[in-house]
């Protein structure tokens, strides 16, 4: 296995740092003073375009697309992009967003480019890959154990020309934001079929009649500003031409679009971590109790060694899975997939929680953003599959060898 960077990637990855340095991190307290001006969780404020348009310059756009299209002649494979995406979490609530490499977007735009019809690209994947509006993934429901997708209830009924959707959806990523234009939902046009082939997916429109937003869901007190929504379909109807794929392919288009979004989860996880570490070695260092430096302390030490250790350990599973990524493709790199699902989301929050711990006080206030980092790493041991989904499919495989 070499995990080393391409030459390509080398390039890119100073380039990164260099935006980081010189844009990101400064852009972060005017993004704060930006949105408390504005007053709303879900706006968009202009920092974000400014940056938008400077990464758009250097070249740092659309980097997360790992398959050659018409759009992307020149992609990034899975292994070189997890050094860039580790980069860009340590920024997480602006630096995707600004590389137009954030989910849920990353995820629907490669749907859209596997499986979508001309039109569909046209209407919906161009203004995204621009950055000129965002999307939503509504797959989760209320009512059942969304983690097992073969639960999904919502109905996708044809009739005519036209496909009516019933059901209710939350969680659905990205869709409070004004921004958000396109829903990709998931459903079942036939429950009484084969398993793995009664869930469908279509493109719904923000705005379409029968499509109510009822709430946004805050995680631990805090607003995504992309949102998490839920929403009631009341005979939404939609041309026939939106659906993904055909009818029954939803599952397997699912499978399609979680594998790639789960590993950059992990990949910005790493990211998150670094983050967390670096504030917890220059709080330690600064400040004084009983008599020294908190880092003179065997505890404290002990912290920042396993912290140190375990980022370590966790980025070279990362590494391993992107690099099976690339060499034998995401169905064979699924158990690497799963397992660091479990361990980067897991690793990132012991990071956090320790320097959450230095900091005292301050570290679960809003003066620095430990409780915010907490509260987005914890919602990622349950979505895109909760850990004990991922443990059960490892389990699974390795109980495998030993069966006669």
């Amino acid at each position: 296995m070499d995990f080393a960077l391409s030459p390509r990637a080398a390039d890119l990855q100073a380039r990164l740092l260099a935006f980081m340095d010189e844009c990101v991190y400064p852009a972060e307290p005017v993004y704060e003073e930006q949105m408390a001006a504005l007053g709303d969780p879900h706006g968009h404020p202009q920092v974000v375009e400014d940056l938008k348009a400077e990464a758009r310059s250097r070249g740092l756009w659309n980097l997360f697309m790992p398959h050659q299209t018409e759009w992307t002649p020149d992609p990034v494979n899975n292994l070189d992009y997890a050094h860039l995406a580790e980069i860009s979490g340590r920024a997480i609530h602006l630096a995707p967003e600004a590389m137009n490499c954030s989910a849920p977007d990353t995820g629907n735009m490669e749907v859209l480019a596997l499986f979508g019809t001309p039109e569909q690209q046209d209407t919906w994947l161009q203004p995204l890959l621009a950055g000129e509006i965002r999307s939503g993934f509504a797959m989760t429901e209320p009512d059942v154990a969304s983690s097992d997708a073969t639960n999904i209830q919502l109905r996708i009924e044809r009739d005519g020309d036209h496909y009516v959707l019933n059901g209710r959806k939350w969680w659905t990523s990205g869709a409070a934001s004004e921004r958000c234009k396109i829903l990709i939902v998931m459903g079942k046009t036939d429950p009484d079929g084969p398993k793995y082939a009664q869930q469908s997916m279509i493109l719904v429109p923000v705005g379409t009649p029968g499509l109510t937003r009822v709430r946004d869901l805050p995680v631990f007190g805090y607003q995504d500003r992309e949102g998490h929504a839920e929403f009631v379909f009341e005979d939404v109807r939609v041309p026939a031409t939106n659906l993904i794929g055909t009818e029954g392919s939803g599952f397997a288009i699912a499978q399609a679009r979680l594998g790639p979004g789960r590993i950059h989860h992990c990949m910005r996880c790493i990211g998150v971590a670094e983050r967390a570490l670096e504030l917890m070695c220059r709080r330690v260092t600064e400040r004084v109790a009983f008599g020294g430096p908190i880092a003179n302390q065997g505890v404290v030490r002990e912290w920042i060694a396993d912290s140190r250790i375990e980022i370590e350990q966790a980025r070279l599973l990362t590494l391993k899975a992107a690099w099976l990524m690339d060499t034998v493709g995401t169905k064979g790199a699924a158990i690497e997939i799963s397992a660091i699902k479990v361990v980067a989301p897991n690793t990132a929050l012991r990071v956090v929680d320790r320097a959450m711990q230095a900091f005292g006080g301050a570290g679960v206030s809003d003066d620095v953003p430990l409780a915010r980092m907490y509260a987005g790493l914890r919602t990622l041991r349950f979505a895109d599959g909760p850990d004990e989904v991922h443990r059960r499919q490892v389990a699974r495989t390795e109980l495998a060898r030993y069966k006669d």
